[in-house]
């Protein structure tokens, strides 16, 4: 029974691990470049770049000032 419970406990860590290896870290990797890239570009001293990232805030409907 013991080697039983053992067993069903490391396949459960295992698929925690499979489930934070798969969807949770690309997921928090794809935010935190969609924040620098947005953040760079927000604050960017190009001005076409800068420019470029305030016209798609306003087409997404999202208001910056």
């Amino acid at each position: 029974m013991s080697t039983h419970h053992a067993v069903t406990g490391q396949v459960g860590s295992q698929s925690q691990l499979a489930l934070w290896k798969d969807k949770v870290l690309p997921f928090l990797m794809a935010g935190g470049l969609g924040l620098v890239l947005l953040y760079g570009a927000a604050f960017a001293e190009t001005e076409a770049l800068h420019n470029a990232a305030h016209d798609s805030r306003h087409s997404a409907s999202f208001p910056c000032h």
